[in-house]
């Protein structure tokens, strides 16, 4: 007997339909799609690789060797990852690649490294394994709203802020925030981009998140 309908999970088919519209356009060398691509993940894709190598040059240069390598892979791309995770695996292996040929490494314990206290949010805040959605907010927990910011200047400051605690995060917990926060990234392709176990990426998220917090907290309390 096959699954009610009510049980039907339509987002996963839809985001996999979409995906494979994309993937359909890139192989048709719709530039438009890629280019579109290009600005939405080489931030990161940045971010990622400056964990392997020497300077910024070089993980520029490694960005563009992997979205080289993405336009010549994709006719074998089969799908049995998402576009996403597979493009971040092709920076992490160019990124070994430039920092074996440069004989300049980073070193390689900063990647399983003790991650540093930080603020932490009282876990009765956040649903259970058996909560509807496990890791969220339950109705009781979930952060009050602040007042509504005033004026685009005061937008523009309390981006600021923002940017400015994030810079401060240890690496690994701005790396999974902007991955989770700013590109929307699954947990499976964060956990994939960063070679982490999925409890190593829910600490670092639910850290950096706490700090983010914590940072605006102390701006509008003043």
């Amino acid at each position: 007997m096959g699954q009610p309908i009510d049980e039907v999970d339509p987002t996963a088919d839809t985001a996999g339909l979409r995906e494979r519209e994309l993937v359909a356009r890139l192989r048709a060398g719709d530039e438009a799609a890629f280019a579109q691509l290009v600005d939405e993940w080489s931030p990161v894709m940045l971010h990622v690789a400056r964990r392997y190598v020497a300077n910024t040059q070089a993980a520029e240069d490694v960005v563009q060797e992997a979205w080289l390598g993405v336009i010549k892979g994709l006719p074998r791309f089969e799908g049995r990852s998402t576009l996403r995770s597979w493009t971040f695996s092709i920076v992490i292996n160019r990124a070994k690649t430039r920092r074996a040929r440069d004989f300049r490494l980073v070193p390689s314990a900063t990647m399983t490294a003790p991650e540093p206290d930080g603020p932490v949010v009282d876990p009765a805040r956040f649903q259970g394994p058996d909560g509807r959605y496990p890791g969220h907010w339950t109705s009781a927990g979930a952060p009050r709203p602040w007042e509504e910011p005033e004026g685009r200047a005061l937008g523009r400051e309390i981006g600021e802020v923002i940017n400015r605690a994030l810079d401060d995060l240890p690496e690994r917990q701005r790396l999974v925030v902007q991955m989770r926060d700013v590109q929307g990234m699954s947990s499976d392709e964060a956990c994939a981009a960063l070679q982490l176990s999925q409890q190593n990426q829910r600490v670092l998220l639910h850290r950096g998140r706490s700090a983010l917090r914590a940072a605006l907290e102390r701006y509008y309390v003043g």
